[in-house]
């Protein structure tokens, strides 16, 4: 079987998904952490492994940047290949002055300007969130592996560059703090299929405090404690069904 965008076959991806943006720090993860990957998934570059964490199997691919890619590929994971959970590993922008490069945020829920939910015909505004049991249980993983995240509110932008400089400070002043890029079109799609979604986000710059930053490079391949909290989860997920 295939789809549009995936050529792997029926049961080549495990219950549980990590889903960095950038193909190459998929790559990355699966030749650093994962027993045995398998490429499974190359359509356009967008690489997809599955191989095994603490002799769970756990899957990798990338999502693209934005709503509309992790849109599709989030779509047909949940329902062409039977995937449970997917948990989004990425980076994002602190928008608040006490949250730092390499801080790790867990994304209890998250806004957007985005027009995604428009084709679930809501008489309202809807409002994305993770799953509780997947949130649960990442935060007691980073827990186990030394780190203290923050968990709370962050903004799922449609635009990297806004011509609006005082956008980014409204959302700060309504407690939100980071921005990313794809948690909330990933949790809709979750909500609406009966599935499990959650966004882990590793701090790559500041938008108030413009000397913190990371390199290209660096956010490929530095961000190994979100990636390890990340497949901990999975494997605790696996015992949950």
């Amino acid at each position: 079987m295939s789809t549009p965008h995936i050529n792997a076959q029926k049961g080549d991806f495990a219950k549980t998904v990590l889903m960095p943006g950038d193909p190459l720090r998929s790559k990355f993860i699966a030749e650093t952490f994962l027993t045995d990957p398998k490429l499974v998934n190359n359509v356009r570059g967008v690489q997809g492994y599955t191989g095994t964490w603490k002799d769970v199997p756990v899957s990798v691919m990338a999502s693209g940047m934005g709503i509309p890619a992790i849109g599709i590929y989030s779509y047909e994971l949940y329902t062409q290949y039977d995937v449970d959970n997917i948990i989004r590993i990425g980076s994002a922008g602190s928008i608040q002055p006490d949250l730092h490069t390499m801080d790790i945020v867990m994304a209890s829920g998250a806004c957007t300007d985005s027009n995604y939910a428009h084709q679930f015909s809501l008489n309202g505004t809807f409002a994305p969130v993770a799953d509780y049991t997947l949130l649960s249980t990442a935060v007691g993983c980073a827990r186990a592996n030394g780190a203290n995240p923050r968990v709370g509110n962050v903004l799922s932008a449609d635009n990297f560059y806004s011509p609006d400089s005082d956008g980014p400070d409204q959302w700060k002043k309504m407690g939100v703090l980071a921005i990313e890029m794809e948690c909330a079109g990933l949790y809709m799609n979750a909500a609406r299929l009966g599935k499990r979604a959650l966004g882990i986000l590793t701090i790559s710059d500041h938008l108030y405090i413009t000397s913190e930053n990371l390199s290209p490079e660096a956010r490929q391949k530095s961000f190994t404690q979100m990636m390890e909290i990340a497949l901990d989860t999975a494997v605790e997920m696996s015992k949950i069904g």
